[in-house]
């Protein structure tokens, strides 16, 4: 046989060989997806919620206009210190100024007529007893000119003239006393003038006061809009008044942040939180949950859903207060900050990296005989058909080349892993990826690992 034959057996068996190789190889991996795996492990988790909001101190005030007036002298200029009592504003009080002077001198005029008044009642009070004592002298004389008429000692006109001096003496008791319930009732009268003008007085006062503003407490000027000679107004049921300014205590500073609705019940009074503000961003404050809000808040308006009137399927957030330690000096109300909030920490606990737990239908699990045997029956019960549509939550663990779903019960989630109950034990090979295998694996399918480094989906070549 010739070289060149020989040669092209030889290159001709090759191929058959390696065809029937490939061939092999091909039909063995019909069926094996390829996935990425990782092992259970213990590590130390830590659950944190991040929310973002404001600086805000905890306590401040906005002084409203609380007459309508224009200002005549702002004492304060924003970022000025004050002290508690210290003069801020004043606004224009001629009118309610006379109106005290008035109302004092109306007062005046009251008392001095409850005093008169007052006089006039106990000099009634004695010409009452004046009286009494003239009726008793007049009614013995009167007795006695009976007894001497009777005898015949006196003449019938001097009886008649002590019947008469006795009747007027009775007359001028009744006078004095009508004059004493006169006089008393004058004097009531005049005391109820005086209380009247003395409340009337205590209006125009707190109406003259309110042309004054003081400083509730020791704090900071952190706002002032208004400037002298503006006019400013007090609110009304549906409209908001003038605000002078802002003062804020900054012995106390907060950060109010924005916590999503399914964040909130993990988060509880007490909680460290660490803070860092955008103006500050080397910088990272501690800080402790102080307050939570009760009331959710519309995440497009910031209304409170109690205030509104019809359901809203948008977006909720719910306000948490953090109470800064050792902040700076140099913050300022509104500054944006972000605030992580530790809800929960655990040591050497099992987890696995979140993204390898998925969720099946118990339908899904099912093995192919028993499913059969469901479509055969001619109508499967209500209950049935609800129970397999029932969803699990568990990890595919890799045994004997085959992944297998697992359920599991999991704890806190930390910012990669998350805690594992029960399912799983130290080191079992779970499947980790990629994220589209993990959406269609399905149990009992074979699979190949590659833990090599995954190409970006979206890379372009």
């Amino acid at each position: 046989m010739k070289t060149w034959k020989k040669v092209a057996l030889i290159i001709g068996g090759v191929v058959i060989v390696g065809a029937v190789i490939a061939f092999t190889v091909i039909f063995s991996n019909q069926g094996v997806v390829q996935v990425q795996t990782g092992k259970v492990s213990r590590a130390d988790l830590t659950s944190v919620v991040t929310a973002s909001g404001e600086i805000k101190p905890k306590t401040y005030v906005n002084v409203g206009a609380n007459a309508f007036g224009k200002i005549t002298k702002l004492f304060v200029k924003e970022g000025d210190r004050v002290k508690k009592g210290q003069i801020l504003a004043q606004i224009e009080n001629v009118q309610p100024e006379s109106d005290v002077q008035a109302t004092k001198a109306g007062l005046d005029a009251a008392q001095n007529d409850y005093s008169a008044a007052q006089e006039a009642y106990r000099l009634a009070v004695a010409d009452l007893e004046r009286a009494k004592a003239d009726e008793e002298q007049k009614r013995l004389d009167w007795t006695r000119g009976q007894e001497l008429y009777k005898a015949q000692l006196i003449p019938k006109s001097e009886f008649d003239t002590r019947k008469a001096a006795y009747e007027a003496s009775e007359a001028g008791l009744t006078q004095a006393r009508l004059r004493i319930a006169q006089t008393k009732a004058q004097s009531e009268g005049s005391q109820k003038r005086v209380t009247q003008q003395g409340f009337t007085l205590r209006r125009v006062r707190d109406v003259l006061s309110k042309t004054v503003y003081v400083a509730p407490f020791d704090g900071v000027v952190t706002n002032l809009p208004v400037r002298e000679g503006e006019t400013v107004v007090i609110g009304i049921q549906n409209a908001p008044g003038s605000t002078l300014m802002t003062l804020a205590d900054n012995s106390v500073i907060t950060a109010e942040v924005m916590v999503d609705e399914t964040d909130i019940v993990n988060v509880k009074l007490g909680q460290p939180a660490e803070v860092t503000i955008d103006a500050i961003p080397k910088r990272k404050f501690k800080g402790i949950v102080t307050e939570i809000g009760n009331n959710a808040l519309l995440r497009s308006t910031g209304v409170a859903t109690s205030q509104t009137t019809s359901s809203s399927q948008e977006a909720k957030d719910f306000k948490v207060v953090i109470t800064l330690q050792d902040p700076p000096d140099n913050l300022r109300p509104g500054l944006s900050t972000t605030a992580k909030i530790t809800t929960a920490q655990k040591s050497g606990v099992l987890s696995i990296p979140i993204q390898a737990l998925t969720v099946r239908q118990r339908a899904d699990l099912e093995p192919p005989n028993k499913k059969g045997s469901v479509q055969a029956a001619s109508k499967p019960a209500p209950k049935d058909i609800e129970k397999s549509k029932e969803e699990i939550q568990g990890v595919f663990v890799i045994h004997n080349g085959k992944a297998e779903f697992v359920p599991v019960e999991t704890g806190i989630t930390g910012t990669t892993d998350i805690e594992v109950t029960s399912g799983l034990k130290e080191g079992d090979e779970i499947v980790t990826g990629s994220y589209k295998v993990l959406r269609t694996l399905k149990n009992g399918t074979s699979v190949k690992i590659d833990n090599s480094a995954p190409k970006k989906e979206d890379e372009k070549t």
